[in-house]
């Protein structure tokens, strides 16, 4: 009869089976080999070894900032700066070694950090999630469709903090404007259409109005306004019904009074009948006509709109024929007979014809987008400053070339979450995100001075995740060649060389990897160099990202593939019998494959070099999609 072992305590057991920090455990020692002839300690020690071992490997050991590299500057640019081959390298792992398993750290040839979703911007706090939940609805598609532009326009205009930009949501139907409790949110014009009682009507917000105020934001402020109050057919002047009238409000009203145009005054945050008789003591400002509302609540908007909408000019028979077009499919009638509604026609992102592209200019704050929003449409359009963090809501404009027509739009500098503090500028960069998910190419700014960081890669990161076409525009590459000659002249010591166009095109490309598709330009917005060139690139792209292959051409093409060139581990390869192009904008191919699993990265990447090889598909991200032929219909 065998001896009977003596019973571990628990501690002691727990002391053998599981591995301890820093230490190997015990029974550990078996080779994996061998596992079947080893004791059920050594085996199960074994096994919590390899699991830890597993566990571990997927710890990120480092910031996406550290992993991404050093940022490249200006001073790096110089022909004597190293090139991308001798540069020191972060502690990345072989090319041979990442990708094997999915859960493995970030890869090389994909941004780092990136977070999928709209709300990744979102700050963490529970009181700022809570602000966002009413203040994220999808943005329309087309803010304002091109067609509309013959509509009659009116104004709204106020001193700061009074609800502008809360009426002008409430009558758009929108969350077009950023609203807060801090004054000066709205800066620039913001345009948008009311569609009342069957008639279509323009609407442009403006910034609050100081007159007085020569600080450069508010007098900029004061400028956006003046264009927009020339430019309508009517005025509303919004006040704060609860506080008394301030010297703004006295002095905005002498100057709208001496334009000649149907002036309306809305007396704001009339939220209950017991206060709405106090809406007649600003009768002293001059005006005839007042309505006390609640922009916040709705309430009193209608007759508003009734007497605005009264009071505005009917379009002539050409400008409402081209008006027309903006609805979708010919008018029906109800039971009733009575015509139905019809839906607006916005901005496709299909292979219908499509009227116009929408550009989203991204990127860091203070790297001339503004700027060139103004030199692009030739206007003074959005307000630039030296000010990071000058754009808060996003400028639309529309500049017809060649009998193209493109949208412009100017995002908000988009920050790490940790450096933003007001609620507007947390707004500001997710209402960012929005717009750049709703445009067709995407026109990632990079300073020339400070060159490619890791927000740049970030920023890139969300316009290639979402399916944007990009151009890649390197601003103020004037700062870094010919300023330099008159820094010299100047007699300043210490000027730093040249930059070369070759080594700093290297640095970008070595930089931005997973964006090898997307052009690249040098200009300077400020001096207006090189600007015309984008127009070509966007139509480019734009052509591009709608590129239709045919099934019969993509079929042959995949017959003449050497599979076995992919470098894809053994496991992870799939057979792929047919593969067809499923949609565009972007280029989606659907692979008909023996097994249900999701591509391996670097057949992705075989796969992507080869297409663009063929069809090139300049500025457009490619995307893959799997159906196994053994799949069940009702999986």
């Amino acid at each position: 009869m065998a001896p009977e072992k003596k019973r571990l305590g628990k501690k002691h057991r727990a002391a053998q089976t599981r591995p301890h920090k820093g230490a190997t455990p015990k029974g550990a020692k078996a080779s994996t080999g061998a596992l079947s002839g080893a004791s059920p300690k050594g085996r199960k020690a074994a096994a919590a070894k390899k699991a830890a071992a597993f566990s571990k490997s997927k710890v990120r050991t480092q910031s996406p900032e550290r992993q991404r590299g050093r940022s490249v500057t200006g001073a790096q640019m110089a022909p004597g700066a190293l090139p991308a081959e001798s540069r020191p390298v972060s502690n990345r792992p072989a090319r041979g070694e990442r990708g094997m398993a999915s859960n493995a750290a970030p890869r090389h040839d994909e941004p780092h950090g990136l977070h999928r979703g709209v709300h990744s911007a979102a700050l963490s706090d529970p009181e700022t999630e809570n602000a966002l939940a009413a203040m994220l609805p999808l943005i329309e598609e087309a803010q304002r469709p091109s067609d509309s532009i013959a509509a009659p326009l009116f104004a709204i205009c106020g001193r700061p903090n009074v609800g502008k930009s809360t009426l002008f949501n409430r009558l758009t139907g929108t969350r077009r404007s950023i609203v807060g409790d801090e004054p000066g949110i709205t800066r620039d014009r913001i345009y948008g259409e009311v569609d009342w009682d069957g008639r279509l009507l323009r609407i442009v917000d403006t910034g609050g109005v100081v007159p007085d105020d020569e600080a450069l934001i508010p007098s900029e402020i004061f400028r956006q306004a003046q264009v927009a109050l020339d430019e309508a057919q009517a005025i509303v002047m919004v006040v704060d019904g609860r506080s008394e009238l301030a010297a703004p409000d006295l002095e905005l009203s002498r100057l709208l009074l001496r334009s000649g145009k149907p002036l309306f005054l809305a007396v704001n945050k009339m939220d209950t009948e017991k206060i709405t008789p106090q809406a007649e003591n600003f009768r002293t400002l001059g005006f005839k006509e007042v309505f006390p509302i609640s922009a916040e609540h709705g309430l009193g908007v209608g007759e508003l709109l009734d007497a605005v909408s009264a009071a505005m000019p009917d379009l002539e028979p050409e400008e409402a024929a081209e008006l027309d077009d903006v609805w979708e499919g010919e008018a029906e009638l109800d039971e009733n007979g009575e015509e139905k509604p019809r839906e607006r026609r916005l901005r496709s992102h299909g292979e219908h014809v499509s009227r116009e592209t929408s550009i989203a200019i991204i990127g860091r704050p203070n790297v001339g987008k503004s700027t060139l929003l103004n030199a692009l449409t030739g206007t003074g359009r959005a307000i630039v400053s030296p000010i990071a963090g000058t754009t808060r809501d996003a400028v639309d404009e529309t500049v017809e070339r060649d009998g193209h027509r493109f949208r412009f739009v100017d995002t908000a500098g988009i920050r790490r979450k940790g450096k933003t503090t007001l609620m507007a500028e947390k707004l500001s960069v997710i209402m960012a995100r929005k717009h750049l998910e709703a445009a067709d190419v995407a026109l990632l700014i990079i300073d020339a001075t400070e060159g490619v960081t890791g927000l740049d890669a970030n920023i890139g990161g969300y316009a290639h995740e979402s399916g944007r076409s990009v151009v890649i525009v390197v601003n103020k590459w004037d700062a870094v060649t010919t300023e330099r000659e008159q820094r010299i002249a100047a007699g300043e010591e210490n000027v730093p060389a040249p930059a070369d166009k070759k080594v700093y095109t290297e640095q970008v490309r070595d930089a931005l990897k997973y964006l090898d598709y997307a052009p690249l330009l040098f200009i300077s917005a400020r001096e207006g160099i090189n600007v015309d060139e984008v127009f070509k690139k966007v139509q480019l792209v734009a052509r591009e990202r709608r590129r239709r292959i045919s099934t019969g051409q993509m079929n042959k093409f995949l017959d003449g593939i050497d599979f076995e060139r992919a470098g894809v581990p053994y496991n992870k390869r799939v057979r792929i019998y047919y593969m067809t192009q499923a949609a565009v904008a972007p280029p989606t191919f659907v692979l008909f494959t023996d097994r249900d699993v999701r591509l391996h990265f670097s057949y992705e990447r075989f796969l992507q070099n080869l297409i663009r090889d063929r069809w090139k598909f300049i500025g457009s991200p490619i995307w893959f999609k799997v159906r196994p032929r053994n799949k069940k219909k009702n999986d």
